[in-house]
């Protein structure tokens, strides 16, 4: 898979090379002029005269009058911002500015008067170029200027229509905060830095897509992050050229160690809370503009068996969950194997009452249990992504009827066996208990190469793939750090959160392949006592 991937690298490298060169010609920049009219006749005309393209113009009152212009998106931004911000440019002719007083400042530059003078925007930044105005524009700022200078400011006043806070879909627990990520970075960060209040919680943006101009966020815990995973972040993110990104799975994409498995390589959560625990594990959390997704790095194949409420639940509950979780991993990955290797070549490992009346179900069947197993799997598999694709009135009874209605007509007919659609449903169901939807779809690939190894080698088969399987488990890398750690290699510190988890006390370190730097994280060692049974 390595020799793989160096060839599609050593496909492209012509291709970025020239992207590149091209890239760097069209970042030519075209200064402001002077002349606002001229300035806004070249906006609309960049944006082909579009509607909700708002561009306007007010005076102030000065010794002389002087003109401002103001350029923003219409649906971008929250226009109560907006209109507060016109209004307080009107205002300012009423202080000092527009009251004749001669200031000491008076010959100062208008602009960066109009910057101290409107707490709002004196943090704005300055737009001396088209590019930059377009690009704040499209990020949902609005664009201040003055005729007569070469230059604006550019207002923070994005907003528009955002959807609210709401409980995640697809990470729902009983036990915990109900707050969802949304399509909105600016809120995802508060989010999260809603949960981790320090200064060492620090935040860098960067710009991916040629066109989408899409912003990505990088939020790591200064002192507690390994500055090398850091950097490799940083360099992967550096790298991409792409036109458009719309979702955190394109990055996902690009960035990964292994392109070449089914098994993910970086975790993704809508929780916040999750998120802010991997920071404090020394994880690094990657953002996308657009998308209630969140990337975390490096992510471990103990990490996607994981939930948040194994937390917010007693220790002793959340161990056995987790053991279910795995026994659940070993039923979906390997009983429709396990089933086939048997009935087709091991059947003396059954007892004579099971045998028998397996044999009987069997009896008039026209395919052997490979088939059975196959087309029950695949019939499974349109029904649960119809579920997915139908309207949500009809997705879940359209699935649950299909289901036993077309299990139920296949006995009937003899095409399957009543054993074999037991076999089907509970693997199913099994596969339903894993936390991460994506280690599921790993799951559903796998378990079809383990039931092509079962017919043809029947448990020699199961096992030669299963040694491979672990094999690339343990051959994977997540940004560096071995994917199957804690348990190969093995770190007994860190057995504490894997398979089972310890009490609150006993979590006292961080993750150290993760992070090798302030790995202590608590000291809570419990020395209370229940009180004295009281006499009498």
């Amino acid at each position: 898979m390595g020799m793989i991937n160096k060839t599609w690298g050593s496909l492209f490298n012509r291709e970025r090379a020239s992207a590149a060169k091209s890239k760097q010609a069209n970042e030519e920049k075209e200064p402001l002029g002077s002349d606002m009219k001229d300035n806004f006749d070249r906006i609309m005309q960049a944006f082909g005269g579009s509607k909700d393209v708002v561009t306007g113009r007010c005076r102030i009152d000065m010794p002389g009058p002087i003109q401002i212009g103001y350029a923003y998106m219409e649906g971008l931004v929250n226009i109560t911002i907006v209109q507060e911000l016109l209004k307080q440019l009107l205002l300012l002719r009423h202080d000092g500015i527009g009251s004749g007083i001669r200031e000491p400042d008076a010959d100062a530059d208008m602009i960066n008067r109009i910057r101290t003078r409107i707490p709002s925007i004196g943090n704005a930044a300055t737009v001396a170029d088209f590019q930059t105005l377009y690009k704040s524009v499209l990020s949902g700022n609005t664009v201040i200027m003055v005729e007569g200078y070469p230059y604006g400011l550019a207002v923070h006043t994005a907003g528009g229509n955002d959807r609210a806070i709401e409980e995640p879909m697809t990470q729902s627990v009983v036990r915990g905060p109900r707050e969802g990520f949304t399509e909105s970075i600016h809120t995802n960060v508060a989010l999260i830095r809603k949960r981790v209040k320090t200064t060492n919680l620090w935040l860098e943006t960067m710009t991916i897509g040629e066109i989408t101009q899409t912003e990505i966020g990088l939020m790591y815990i200064k002192g507690i992050v390994n500055e090398k995973i850091v950097e490799e972040v940083k360099e992967r993110l550096g790298r991409i050229q792409i036109d458009g990104i719309f979702e955190s799975g394109n990055i996902e994409e690009l960035i990964q160690d292994e392109t070449i498995t089914p098994f993910p390589t970086l975790y993704n959560s809508e929780r916040p809370d999750v998120i802010a625990a991997g920071l404090l594990e020394g994880r690094v959390a990657i953002l996308v503009d657009g998308t209630p997704f969140v990337l975390m790095a490096p992510a471990l194949f103990v990490q996607f068996y994981q939930s948040a409420e194994d937390y917010y639940q007693r220790a002793e509950f959340a161990s056995l969950i987790r053991i279910l979780r795995y026994i659940c991993f070993f039923i979906s990955l390997m009983a429709p194997s396990l089933y086939i290797a048997v009935t087709t070549f091991h059947q003396e490992l059954l007892p004579s009452s099971l045998l028998f009346s397996l044999a009987a179900q069997r009896e008039g069947n026209p395919f052997p249990a490979f088939v059975e197993a196959l087309l029950m799997e695949v019939t499974f598999e349109i029904l649960r992504e119809a579920g997915v694709r139908l309207p949500k009135t009809v997705g879940q009874a359209v699935s649950i009827v299909g289901a036993l209605v077309i299990g139920q007509a296949a006995v009937e007919a003899g095409l399957v066996s009543p054993a074999m659609v037991i076999v089907v449903a509970i693997t199913a169901i099994a596969n339903f208990v894993i936390p991460s939807f994506n280690m599921g779809i790993s799951i559903r690939i796998i378990r079809f190469l383990l039931m092509v190894f079962a017919a043809t080698f029947g448990l020699f088969g199961i096992t030669v793939g299963l040694i491979g399987l672990v094999q690339h488990l343990c051959s994977l890398r997540s940004f560096g750090v071995p994917y199957m750690s804690p348990m190969s290699p093995f770190n007994l510190t860190d057995q504490k959160d894997t398979i089972l988890r310890l009490p609150q006390w006993g979590l006292f370190s961080r993750p150290r392949f993760i992070s090798q730097r302030n790995t202590i994280r608590e000291n809570n060692a419990p020395t209370t006592k229940p009180p004295a049974r009281g006499k009498g």
